[in-house]
């Protein structure tokens, strides 16, 4: 039997899988340490007024969240495998671009959040209209999108080259 999954594959280095792999295990090994606190808040009392064992559940469900977001990003990350220097706009480059009427380039990475957690570079998802506009575009290539208030964005792929960070 297949299974065809609609989520994403996300490119990650490997620097980048390691810190978030570390990240979910040391959440996995603190459950333990939450549970904890939700019980012994749970002992003092009505838990309409206790606000600790409020705040100790709303944590857990935030950090049972990432755990799954985490697992699932790593399940379907790829792994040190760099996008070749082919001048294409794909994830994993960092893209310089220029708006249409604007003197200025612009750099950013294209990948997920995660990714370019460390670094300095704004970071656009390749799932933001920018990054669904610029996919796949060559060198040189001017594309369009539309923005939030509905008019229509150009913006043109200077130079894609593979992140090295």
């Amino acid at each position: 039997m297949v299974t065809v999954s609609d989520t994403q594959v996300t490119w990650l280095t490997q620097e980048a899988y390691g810190r978030l792999k570390q990240e979910l295990d040391e959440l996995i090994a603190n459950r333990p340490v939450l549970a904890e606190k939700i019980n012994t808040s749970r002992e003092e009392g009505d838990l309409k007024e206790n606000g600790g064992y409020h705040a100790a559940r709303e944590e857990q469900g935030q950090k049972e969240a990432r755990i799954r977001h985490l697992q699932e990003l790593l399940r379907n990350a790829k792994v040190g495998e760099a996008p070749r220097n082919d001048g294409l706009a794909e994830p994993g480059k960092v893209l310089t671009i220029r708006y249409e009427g604007d003197d200025e380039d612009e750099k950013f990475l294209l990948a997920t959040r995660e990714e370019g957690a460390e670094g300095e570079l704004e970071v656009y998802s390749p799932e933001s209209p920018l990054g669904k506009a610029l996919l796949g575009a060559k060198e040189g290539e001017t594309r369009s999108y539309e923005l939030p208030n509905g008019s229509t964005q150009k913006v043109t792929l200077i130079k894609a080259v593979p992140y090295s960070g």
